[in-house]
């Protein structure tokens, strides 16, 4: 089988993802398909970052803006859906540029990991959110460690959802969700990876900077519309950038300590990022620069000879 050419551009938040991907694209004559958990959601456009129609310049994006707050999608949804865009954009002789930090959207697509109808069940999902309830998240994720301390390590105690997923995997299909990974699998794609690597420090102020601005451009509205139609236990609405403004919504902080704990939340998650891609090895890492363009291109040209 032939793969199919592919970029990826992966990273933290506030790396500049989008804006190289952009350059590619206009340079490769290619259209972008999002990697992000939260993108993909509806009227949430300020707090994940979506770039605007001025941003995008006239690439198209796919695989953002289609989805109601209120609907769950999961990863085989997220690959389901993607394998079938990329497959309509390398048929129209265009190259499918990959851009987002949601690693395991990334790696679940690159490495083409299949997700059985069988490996689900909402009976144990449902014992473990009651035991995640009743003991604390604190419980969940010890039992993931004792039974895969690898994926445990990837996630923070907070991470409920996904602590709870690697449980039930484990106990449907008696493989950790690691070892199923590690499994060959042939991948239908020829990827080129990046990630932009910034000093931590200048990332940090990146991110301090980039929340400032979406308070001022409209964040806290935007928040207040979401909770005006939608729960705040939907998992959109438990994303960065959202639930911290719950509390201030409800009177339990100001504004400027919401502020706060989006900037700190930002930048713990950025490390976690950061963690999760270094694990890959065929990554390459460019320092920004004014020729981080030109750079990628080198790279992307060498491996296509």
């Amino acid at each position: 089988m032939k793969k199919i050419p592919l970029i990826v551009i992966a990273g933290p938040t506030a790396s500049g993802k989008t804006s190289l991907s952009i350059q590619l694209a206009k340079r490769l004559d290619g259209e972008i398909v999002s990697a992000d958990s939260m993108q993909i959601y509806k009227y949430m456009n300020i707090g994940t970052a979506k770039p605007t129609d001025e941003e995008k310049e006239g690439i198209p994006h796919h695989m953002m803006d289609f989805l109601e707050p209120s609907v769950n999608f999961s990863v085989a949804d997220y690959c389901e859906m993607a394998h079938g865009v990329i497959a309509d954009i390398h048929a129209r002789k265009k190259m499918p540029i990959i851009v987002g930090g949601t690693g395991l959207y990334i790696d679940s697509l690159v490495n083409n990991v299949d997700f059985g109808e069988t490996d689900t069940s909402h009976e144990i999902r449902a014992e473990l959110e009651e035991v995640a309830k009743r003991c604390g998240n604190e419980a969940v994720h010890q039992m993931l460690a004792e039974i895969d301390p690898e994926t445990a390590a990837k996630y923070h105690p907070n991470n409920v959802r996904r602590i709870i997923r690697a449980i039930e995997f484990y106990r449907v299909t008696g493989q950790t969700i690691s070892e199923h990974a590690e499994e060959e699998k042939q991948s239908r794609y020829d990827a080129v990876w990046f990630c932009i690597d910034w000093d931590r420090e200048v990332l940090y102020d990146r991110i301090n900077r980039r929340v400032d601005i979406m308070a001022a451009d409209g964040l806290i509205d935007e928040a207040r519309m979401l909770l005006s139609g939608y729960s705040k236990d939907c998992t959109a609405m438990q994303s960065i950038g959202y639930k911290e403004l719950c509390d201030y919504f409800d009177g339990k902080q100001s504004l400027d300590e919401a502020l706060e704990q989006i900037k700190m939340n930002s930048r713990r998650y950025a490390k976690r990022q950061i963690t999760w891609f270094k694990r890959n090895k065929e990554i390459h890492w460019l320092k920004y620069s004014d020729n981080i363009v030109d750079t990628a291109m080198d790279i992307i040209q060498q491996h296509s000879s």
